[in-house]
């Protein structure tokens, strides 16, 4: 399986990135789609726009927002299936906003896709 980074959308675009996807619902403040260089924006994997707002990026609720927003990934199937085919044959590379690089959405979409499930 390849692997999977997480970066921000502000930091120069890189060839090492391979297939670089946009995992926030909004899109980042003063970077243009040219300068982006994504591969695919899935904005419906984000956490919802309640979650979101509740989170406000506080480092005290980041463990309660966690559990929330892997609740809310339960019903992304579709998406995180897109995610699951991508990693097979290149390396993914999570694209975010927020300024924190330990407490964000990207953090814990790369953990549940990394994670391993045990063998029966």
């Amino acid at each position: 399986m390849a692997t999977v980074e997480i970066k921000r959308i502000y930091e120069a675009p890189s060839k090492n990135d391979g297939y670089r996807v946009l995992v926030d619902r909004i899109w980042p403040r003063g970077v243009s789609k040219e300068e982006a260089k994504l591969d695919v924006w899935i904005k419906e994997i984000a956490p919802s726009t309640e979650l979101r707002k509740w989170f406000d990026h506080k480092p005290e609720r980041f463990e309660k927002f966690k559990a929330k927003y892997r609740d809310e990934l339960n019903s992304k199937d579709g998406e995180l299936n897109k995610l699951r085919a991508i990693m097979k044959s290149k390396k993914l590379t999570l694209l975010y906003g927020a300024k924190n690089e330990e407490i964000n959405q990207a953090v814990v979409l790369k953990e549940l896709l990394t994670r391993r499930t045990p063998s029966p």
